[in-house]
């Protein structure tokens, strides 16, 4: 779009926005079209967006199999980073031209988005829009995760799906509290990378005998925690190495298959499966905690020990391909996408 069709849009109070009226495959529902401009109510604030990552929950969200199913037609987007250009009644520590990253905020698939001021974080100087676009929502649920699990120094966690956000930021917040890690890749190419990023104890499933590696670094030692982030076939292969009273978490179900959990495996070694949601924590997280965990969270970006790489960037009004993209297992990094 050109910059005079931008400025026409903007004063006939509307935008571009990634909408579906049906829920469905997200390459086939997804079209950006003009919609009404919104404006802050209430504790508030308008961002025009610069970045917005396509997370699984986002494509669940449109094919209505989320646990949150917003009323149609809707925006897409959970996550977004932007320059707040309007502050409504009651907003009093954030202004105009602030550049913030904030989640779960439904709707930021669009050039402008609104929300609550109390859930969004300034982004320093310091970070690029790529890696700020990402914060707010993966690396935060990795925090609430390993404060979920409560391990111990010198306790055993074992996740799948570890090439993601999420499973880097929890390997690297548990090596800083004593607590040891097992990242299992799908490949050796991802195995090499997070070896290279220096994460400890990665094992690629696509070896024949990766379970031996598996139990050759912990030494024998019991397995307390889970993550499975995978369902299907993945999940009996973690309950398989669980030790005795071990905990079994469902992060998600990138495979869309139901977890298989072998009844021998629960019964016989006494193991508990709980279920994690980011956002029923959110619900009554205070203001203060959260800023706490963001600070962290900068704090590693800042050092570079946080790497959250980038694939590519799509166009907006490319959402289609975008969402296409995000869904290709050889994709080195998060999809993004530029209204």
């Amino acid at each position: 779009m050109d910059q005079n069709s931008y400025n026409r849009y903007l004063r006939r109070g509307s935008m571009r926005a990634s909408i579906y009226h049906q829920f469905g495959e997200p390459s086939k529902v997804l079209n950006e079209e003009e919609v009404v401009l919104p404006s802050p109510g209430v504790n508030q604030v308008r961002v025009k967006t610069i970045l917005s990552p396509i997370h699984n929950h986002d494509l669940w969200t449109v094919r209505g199999t989320y646990g949150h199913k917003p009323n149609l037609p809707a925006i897409g987007g959970s996550e977004a980073l932007g320059i707040i250009d309007a502050v409504g009644d009651g907003v009093k520590e954030l202004t105009l031209g602030q550049r913030v990253v904030g989640s779960p905020i439904m709707g930021v698939w669009a050039e402008y988005f609104l929300a609550p001021a109390e859930i969004l974080t300034i982004v320093p100087d310091t970070i690029s829009d790529e890696v700020g676009a990402q914060l707010a929502s993966m690396p935060f649920s990795a925090l609430l995760l390993l404060e979920f699990l409560n391990a111990e120094a010198g306790q055993w966690i074992i996740q799948n799906a570890a090439g993601g956000a999420i499973g880097k930021t929890v390997s690297i917040l548990a090596r800083e509290q004593g607590v040891n890690t097992i990242s299992l890749v799908r490949n050796s190419e991802t195995e090499k990378e997070l070896t290279a990023q220096g994460i400890e104890h990665v094992v690629s499933t696509a070896n024949q005998d990766w379970q031996q590696s598996v139990n050759e670094l912990t030494a024998g030692a019991s397995i307390s925690y889970a993550i499975d982030s995978v369902g299907g076939a993945a999940t009996a292969a973690l309950t398989a190495l669980l030790g005795e009273n071990g905990l079994l978490v469902s992060f998600g179900s990138m495979s869309g298959e139901p977890m298989h959990i072998p009844a021998a495996d629960i019964a016989f070694k006494q193991i508990t499966v709980k279920g994690f949601w980011q956002k029923k924590i959110n619900q009554s997280m205070a203001v203060e905690k959260r800023k706490s965990m963001m600070e962290k969270l900068i704090c590693l970006a800042e050092t570079g020990k946080l790497k959250l790489p980038v694939d590519v960037i799509y166009p907006m009004n490319d959402v289609k391909n975008a969402a296409t993209a995000s869904l290709q297992s050889s994709r080195k990094g998060k999809v993004l996408l530029r209204p």
